[in-house]
C-alpha cells in the first residue's frame, strides 16, 4: 500500500499488527510536535517547540484469555521541549496555550481494567484513570489546543491540584449505565489529590513519573448525564450530543479573602494580622454541555457544528466562579479537501469576586499599584489539514485577553500582564 494512503505511517508492520490486534492487544505509537511563539504581549516575547510521544496498548481480555466483556489500558508519555520553557512560561495565563504542555519527564499516564456487563449496558473502570478521558468533553471543542476547549478551566483551576487530569492521573473506578442507546449515565470516583499529600510545589514536580498513586487529598465525585440523538452512521437527522455533569470534593478548601488572626477573629487575608486562611469543607461545582450540528450539505462532506458548555463554582473558595465557551466547527471548509476542519471557539472565565474583593483590600492596605483580578478569554482560530490518514496539521492563532485575570507582570509589577497573541503550529503523526 502506498505511504500516503495508510492508517498508520509504519504500516502492519510485515502483519504482525494485525496478528497482535487478533490475538486480543493493539499498540499505539503517536507523536505531537508543536511550535508556539508569543508574538506580543503577555511577559515575554519568544517561542518554544514541544513535543509528545504517546505509547498505549490495548488488550481485548476476551480475545486473549476468553473473558468476555473484560479489557485493559495502559498510556504512557515522554513529554520534552527545545528550550525547556512552556508556552505558557510567556503568557502568565490560566488557561495553559497547549493541551499537551507539560514539565519534560517519561511518565505512566493511565493504566485502567474494564468489564462490561449485560451487553454493554453497564461497565465498570478502575486503575489510574483520568477525568478528561470521558467527563466534560465536546468534540467539536476538542478540535482547539488551548487547554480550556478540553477540560475547561471552572474544573481544571478549581480542584485540588488541578484535577485527575493529563498529564496526572489517579487512582479511581468509573461506572457507566447505559439505559437506551441515546441515554449514558457516568458515576466516578477518584483520589483528591493526584500528586499526593504534602505537595506545596507543582503538583508534577511532586509526581514526577506519574507513580505516585496517591490516595490522599479526599475523594474527588464526578457525576454526568449524556443524551446523544442521531449518533448512528445512517441516522437521517444531524448528530448532537447534551451533557449535564457536576462534581463535589470532600477535602477541605481555603478562602479566598477571608482569613483568621492569631485572636480567632476573621480579618482579610491582605491584613497584617491574619495568620491563616478559613477553611471550607468540601468544594463543589456544575456544568452543561452542548455539541450540535447544525448544518451540513445535501451532496459532499460539508458540515456545521456548534458547542457550548458552561459552568459554576463557589465564589468564596474558587478562583473562577462562572465559566462560558462556545464555537462553531466546519468541516471541508474548502474545495476537495474533505478531512480538514476550520474550528472557532471562545473562552470566558470569570474571576471570583472574592479573589477580587482580596485585590481591593491588598490595594487599600498597601496603598500603591494592584490590580484587581477580573476576567480571562481566550480565543482560538485553528484549521486542521488532514495531510495523509496519519498525518494532522494545525495552524493556530490565539488572543488571550487579561491572562491570569488581570494580574501584575512578574518582570514589571507596576502594570499588568499585557494581553497575549499566540501563532503556533502543531503536526501529529500515527506510528
Amino acid at each position: 500500500m502506498d505511504v500516503w494512503q495508510r492508517d498508520k505511517l509504519t504500516g502492519d508492520w510485515g502483519g504482525a499488527r494485525t496478528e497482535t490486534s487478533k490475538r486480543g492487544l493493539d499498540i499505539s505509537l503517536n507523536y505531537i510536535g508543536e511550535t508556539l511563539g508569543m508574538l506580543a504581549g503577555g511577559f515575554r516575547q519568544g517561542a518554544d517547540y514541544e513535543h509528545r510521544f504517546e505509547l498505549s496498548f490495548d488488550t481485548d481480555l476476551d480475545k486473549l484469555l476468553g473473558w468476555s466483556g473484560a479489557s485493559a489500558h495502559t498510556t504512557f508519555y515522554q513529554i520534552g521541549h527545545a528550550n525547556g520553557l512552556p508556552a505558557a512560561n510567556y503568557v502568565g495565563s490560566i488557561a495553559d496555550p497547549s493541551n499537551i504542555e507539560a514539565q519534560p519527564a517519561t511518565r505512566l499516564f493511565t493504566a485502567w481494567f474494564q468489564k462490561n456487563f449485560f451487553d454493554d449496558k453497564v461497565s465498570v473502570r478502575l486503575g489510574q484513570i483520568a477525568a478528561d478521558d470521558e467527563f466534560l468533553i465536546s468534540p467539536t471543542a476538542s478540535n482547539l489546543i488551548a487547554s480550556t476547549f478540553g477540560y475547561a478551566t471552572v474544573l481544571a483551576a478549581n480542584q485540588l491540584q488541578g484535577g485527575p487530569v493529563y498529564p496526572l492521573a489517579t487512582p479511581g473506578i468509573r461506572l457507566q449505565l447505559k439505559p437506551t442507546e441515546e441515554i449514558a449515565i457516568l458515576s466516578a470516583v477518584f483520589s483528591g489529590a493526584p500528586a499526593g499529600a504534602g505537595c506545596t510545589t507543582l503538583p508534577q514536580w511532586c509526581n514526577p513519573y506519574g507513580t505516585t498513586f496517591s490516595t490522599s487529598g479526599g475523594a474527588l465525585w464526578m457525576e454526568e448525564l449524556q443524551y446523544g440523538i442521531n449518533q448512528a452512521k445512517d441516522a437521517k437527522g444531524m448528530p448532537g450530543i447534551y451533557k449535564l455533569g457536576g462534581w463535589y470534593a470532600t477535602t477541605g478548601f481555603a478562602d479566598l479573602h477571608f482569613g483568621l488572626s492569631a485572636a480567632g477573629t476573621t480579618v482579610s487575608l491582605a491584613s497584617a494580622a491574619s495568620a491563616f486562611p478559613l477553611m471550607h469543607q468540601g468544594n463543589w461545582g456544575i456544568y452543561g454541555v452542548a455539541d450540535q450540528m447544525i448544518w451540513r450539505a445535501r451532496k459532499g462532506p460539508q458540515s456545521l457544528n456548534v458547542f457550548f458548555r458552561a459552568g459554576t463554582s463557589p465564589a468564596d473558595r474558587n478562583l473562577v466562579a462562572s465559566y462560558v465557551d462556545g464555537g462553531l466547527g466546519l468541516k471541508a471548509p474548502l474545495p476537495g479537501r474533505d478531512d480538514d476542519v476550520l474550528t472557532f471557539g471562545i473562552a470566558y472565565s470569570k474571576i471570583s469576586q472574592d479573589a477580587a474583593a482580596l485585590d481591593l483590600d491588598t490595594q487599600m492596605s498597601t496603598g500603591s499599584f494592584f490590580p484587581v483580578r477580573d476576567k480571562e478569554i481566550v480565543l482560538e482560530l485553528d484549521y486542521s489539514l488532514q495531510l495523509a490518514p496519519w498525518w494532522t496539521f494545525q495552524a493556530d492563532i490565539q488572543q488571550i485577553i487579561h491572562p491570569g485575570g488581570n494580574v501584575p507582570d512578574p518582570l514589571n509589577p507596576a502594570q499588568t500582564i499585557r494581553d497575549a497573541f499566540v501563532v503556533g503550529g502543531r503536526s501529529s503523526i500515527k506510528f
